[in-house]
């Protein structure tokens, strides 16, 4: 069932949400040649709980950290690890919090150094789909709706929409409903309504659209290797413009600092 929530459980959300947007902002800073995958999973854990926040993916399904660190082909759910970035690597930072009972969610992907062509096309992209995205929720709209503009965004590029990870609804729960596809034909009807809190999260391969979980049972990597990114926010249904609770640069479109992290502009 789709929850509306109460002026009293938004404010929650929106304290949780700029919570999460400080934490992931401060690890993207780490990102850079030579740190590890577990580095970048110990500092956000620490910086977590000094703030009283508890890490919203530590324990959650059996899974044992704070961060999913996804590198390069993998898409989503990469398990930090020993492993040191390289420059020219783009690693995505998915990472939720719970504070006072409820959760925030976001993910960013971040440039290590500097990044291809092709891949900033791909981060510039997938960045693009998602801010079209929120701008599609309006109270009225569908889901439909912002699948479609998300397609808006990527089919021209031919890059590959992946259909097995959606967008959900958020709040005392990680995962609440509706489900929120990427893609039109996966996307029902249903219409957006003010107080409703949802995450959009659209996850972008520069190939085909199609994945495998590797043994870990965890990671989700390209099929065919090619390069993924993946950006979210979590958000607040009102009577104009959505409201971005875990916006990442104060409001500034698209993200600024992930911008100049990436050496483009959106």
């Amino acid at each position: 069932m789709v929850q509306v929530k109460s002026n009293r459980e938004i404010e929650a959300m929106r304290r949780v949400g700029k919570l999460v947007a400080k934490v992931l902002r401060q690890v993207a800073t780490l990102v850079k040649p030579g740190v590890t995958l577990l580095e970048l999973d110990s500092a956000a854990e620490s910086l977590s709980r000094d703030e009283g926040a508890i890490p919203a993916f530590k324990g959650y399904q059996g899974y044992r950290h704070t961060l999913c660190t996804s590198v390069n082909e993998q898409i989503v759910h990469g398990i930090p690890s020993d492993r040191a970035l390289k420059e020219g690597d783009i690693i995505g930072l998915d990472f939720g919090l719970i504070l006072d009972g409820f959760y925030g969610d976001s993910a960013i992907t971040v440039p290590v150094g500097p990044i291809s062509e092709q891949a900033a096309e791909l981060c510039q992209t997938t960045m693009r789909a998602l801010y079209a995205a929120i701008d599609a929720c309006r109270a009225g709209n569908t889901l439909k709706d912002i699948a479609a503009a998300v397609e808006g965004v990527v089919n021209p590029k031919s890059f590959g929409i992946v259909r097995e990870f959606v967008g959900h609804g958020i709040g005392r729960k990680l995962h609440e409903d509706p489900q929120v596809p990427n893609y039109v034909a996966g996307a029902s009807s249903f219409k957006l309504k003010p107080g409703m809190t949802i995450c959009l999260e659209p996850m972008v391969n520069r190939g085909k659209p199609g994945m495998r979980v590797l043994s870990d049972g965890w990671t989700a990597v390209s099929a065919d290797g090619s390069l993924s990114a993946h950006y979210e926010h979590a958000l607040v249904i009102t009577g104009g413009d959505a409201e971005v609770l875990t916006e990442w640069d104060g409001g500034r479109p698209y993200g600024g600092f992930l911008e100049k992290l990436a050496g483009f502009q959106l």
